[in-house]
């Protein structure tokens, strides 16, 4: 449920090592002495409940959920990111309790909120503007965002970083590990450091919003050429490294879309999946966070607004290649080719194959469906995508076959998922055989291992 932020105080963000630490501790203690209750509720009852299964109750979900929520910053976004990657693998109220970390954050209370300001404009910051809205329009995980004008005129929305967050990444990184550890969701042997490390880069890049901003100009000058797109501008005389200063855009949320008519539906959908495929085959730098509210829709000038760049990943060469391999074998129907480059990609391992060769080429199948048709594909038929699922959850069943794939091809997994879930959310229709067709012949003369990278920011 929404927060109203008119009449909700806030709460405030604890900053210190220390008192995040506390929070985990008393949440680590607070789960433990519930485990025990239940457990001798269940022994009473004649029953033998397995840890996990103590771990894994509404309870302490809401618990979890509570207290990421709380403490904002990297506990909550990757919070956030488990509540949406592992949804599937969790009782449907463990699923439905977590989904509560994707809605607004609580938003910092004024009285932190003036320290902040003062700290990173001065004593004087209020002259800057003719106003200041004391309330967030938005709140997330890392940071809070306010409509302000500025004394000349400009009209800006402007993120403000919860303080602590950039210097707490690491351990809370490590926390929440601990908290996933002790939740026996992962098996022993899955070996997550080199994800944790990966994980920690990519938040420390999404607490620098002086890189978001330069993503900000770098997305502007690529899309020069599309007006169809809007990318907010950049002020960066009121920017820093914990705040990111841009124009203030209008437009509706893009999921509201799905009341809109077929023709606009259909609309917004290919000008997101072009971008989608520009972004990788021409641009080799993405904006790898699915997350829906980073998109609007200005109905008025019908573009697309692009919004949050802190999450913009430049990809290497090779990895591009692999993804040509895949889409060109999808376009010829060759689906044992289609397999080989997702295992090439790292995205299904030799062992999966091996293991699951039936459920792997059934996943194939049905995504060849995506490739075969001429003409329009209708993503609210999802009967394809359910049967990718159901096999994709077999094969996830399987514990001792659980590998983390390189993390290049996991953030392009996740945004190209994205894509797709919110095509069917809008039951959009889009020829996406003639739009992959047109990408790979537009980039063919320029082999991807021979372009430029654009992903060259300065942080």
């Amino acid at each position: 449920m929404a927060i109203d932020r008119t009449k909700n105080p806030g709460l405030r963000v604890p900053s210190g090592r220390l008192s995040r630490l506390a929070r985990f501790g008393g949440l680590a203690t607070n789960i433990a002495g519930g485990m025990v209750l239940d457990g001798a509720r269940q022994l009473a009852a004649g029953k033998r409940p397995s840890v996990s299964d103590l771990l894994l109750t509404p309870a302490n979900a809401l618990k979890v959920t509570h207290q990421l929520a709380q403490l904002r910053g990297a506990a909550m976004k990757l919070g956030q990111l488990v509540s949406m990657d592992a949804g599937e693998m969790l009782p449907p109220e463990l699923a439905e309790i977590l989904a509560r970390l994707r809605s607004d954050a609580q938003h910092m209370p004024d009285r932190q909120l003036q320290t902040v300001l003062t700290q990173r404009w001065g004593r004087d910051w209020r002259v800057k503007f003719q106003s200041f809205s004391p309330r967030p329009f938005a709140a997330a995980s890392i940071g809070q965002v306010h409509r302000a004008r500025t004394r000349d005129g400009r009209d800006l929305a402007v993120k403000i970083q919860y303080p602590g967050v950039a210097r707490s990444i690491d351990s809370d990184v490590d926390n929440v590990a601990t908290l996933l550890r002790m939740s026996n969701l992962l098996p022993k042997s899955l070996d997550i450091a080199p994800l944790l490390v990966e994980a920690k880069r990519q938040l420390h890049e999404e607490a620098d919003y002086a890189r978001e901003g330069a993503c900000l100009v770098k997305f502007a000058e690529l899309l020069a050429d599309a007006p169809e797109y809007r990318v907010p501008k950049f002020h960066p005389d009121l920017s820093g490294p914990e705040i990111l200063a841009m124009g203030y855009v209008e437009g509706m949320p893009v999921e509201s879309l799905a009341r809109a008519s077929q023709e606009e539906r259909d609309r917004v959908m290919l000008l997101l999946s072009t971008l989608t495929l520009r972004e990788l085959f021409e641009f080799r730098l993405m904006q790898t966070d699915p997350n829906f509210a980073n998109y609007r829709y200005d109905r008025a000038k019908g573009q697309l607004v692009l919004l949050d760049f802190g999450a913009t990943r430049a990809f290497p060469a090779e990895v591009v290649a692999g993804y040509r391999k895949l889409f060109e074998a999808a376009l010829a129907d060759d689906a044992a080719g289609a397999r080989d480059a997702l295992v090439g990609l790292g995205l299904f391992s030799p062992r999966a194959v091996e293991r699951h060769r039936k459920s792997i080429d059934a996943i194939i199948e049905h995504g060849l469906e995506l490739f075969r048709r001429e003409g329009i594909f209708d993503f609210g038929n999802v009967a394809a995508a359910n049967a990718m699922r159901d096999e994709g959850l077999d094969i996830a069943a399987d514990r001792a076959n659980w590998h983390i794939p390189p993390v290049d091809a996991l953030f392009l997994q996740r945004k190209i998922a994205g894509v797709y879930l919110l095509a069917t959310r809008l039951k959009a229709r889009v020829d996406v055989r003639a739009l992959i067709e047109a990408q790979l012949a537009q980039t063919a003369k320029a082999d991807p291992i021979d372009q430029p990278s654009a992903g060259a920011l300065a942080s």
